[in-house]
């Protein structure tokens, strides 16, 4: 049997670990190991190649994915899918596992209703966004690499007596934010799912200065396009100089945590052992355990950030907890 993998959309760290586990318990049960190089625009190139353990020696402490990624507009004109299936039979590729996001899903969720080529998903992104699904892999890594620079900054923030609002990636999904702005302990979390009152955190705020306080981060996701505004706020309304960090591409990067490298083995040992039995299916990870979940519920729901968190967080954003 072959089995090829992708990776598609954004890269994450954790990537690495899973290609190379997927090589070693393809090896292991007898299956012939495939990478699709590029991505969906790989796929429609033909950039199909067998897998050898060479190719993954080393590299499960590096970020990204050995077999590259890309988002291909071409993807979207059928001819260019019909394309891409046709390279996939000329290989003879039983099985296709694609690690991605949302849109990956919903790609590959087209390509199925047209093709009938088997599948199996595994979320991969930092933004954790997919629905039913508590952990997409890349997010710890995300996680680790914001808690640092929160700390970094906190450094000259506190030194300077300043306000520093530190935008995090996320696109419309604000879960990098929340996460980061309870883990860190910050003064401020804007996020796009939840309206904030900044009035009510101005009261508080100046209370605090008051007391004693004479910094303040703030933590708020790229999605609201609010950052200079925020910063200006804390200098007109706080009487803080502020100071804006957008963090950027470096959430993506970083040597896999150990936390993502053992989730990401697990993800790929879940999908290979269930294959056979539950094809065309997403693995999912929820309430700590791993779930498999029909491609067309994954795509038709809706996501949505965990209660208890945005409860935490409520007074981060001028909010009463309820």
């Amino acid at each position: 049997m072959k089995i090829a993998i992708l990776t598609s959309g954004g890269d994450s760290s954790g990537m690495n670990p899973a290609i190379k586990k997927f090589v070693e318990v393809c090896y292991e049960k007898e299956y012939e190991p495939y990478f699709v190089y590029n991505g969906l625009e790989g796929l429609i190139d033909g950039k199909i190649k067998k897998a050898e353990y060479k190719d993954v020696a080393g590299i499960i402490y590096r970020g990204g994915t050995i077999i590259r990624s890309s988002r291909s507009k071409r993807w979207f004109e059928k001819k260019y899918r019909k394309i891409a299936f046709e390279n996939l039979k000329k290989h003879k590729i039983d099985l296709l596992i694609i690690l991605g996001g949302d849109g990956s899903f919903r790609a590959l969720n087209v390509f199925y209703n047209e093709f009938k080529i088997p599948f199996m998903g595994i979320p991969a992104s930092i933004d954790n966004d997919l629905p039913m699904n508590e952990y997409m892999i890349g997010v710890d890594t995300a996680l680790n690499v914001i808690r640092s620079a929160v700390d970094d900054i906190r450094d000259t923030a506190s030194s300077f007596s300043r306000a520093f609002v530190i935008e995090t990636m996320g696109r419309e999904c604000g879960y990098l934010a929340l996460t980061s702005a309870v883990a860190n302990g910050v003064e401020m979390c804007l996020i796009p799912e939840v309206e904030f009152n900044l009035e009510n955190l101005k009261k508080r705020y100046l209370k605090e200065i008051e007391k004693g306080r004479n910094y303040f981060i703030a933590i708020v996701a790229e999605g609201l396009k609010i950052s200079q505004k925020i910063k200006e706020w804390f200098e007109s309304e706080i009487g803080f100089e502020s100071r804006i960090t957008i963090l950027g591409h470096i959430q993506r990067g970083g040597s896999p945590t150990v936390i993502e490298r053992l989730r990401a083995a697990e993800f790929i040992e879940f999908a290979l052992d269930n294959f056979e039995k539950n094809p065309n299916k997403i693995v999912t990870y929820y309430k700590d355990n791993f779930v498999l979940r029909d491609l067309e519920e994954i795509v038709n729901s809706k996501y949505a950030l965990d209660e208890k968190m945005l409860n935490l967080a409520k007074p981060l954003m001028g909010l009463e907890r309820s």
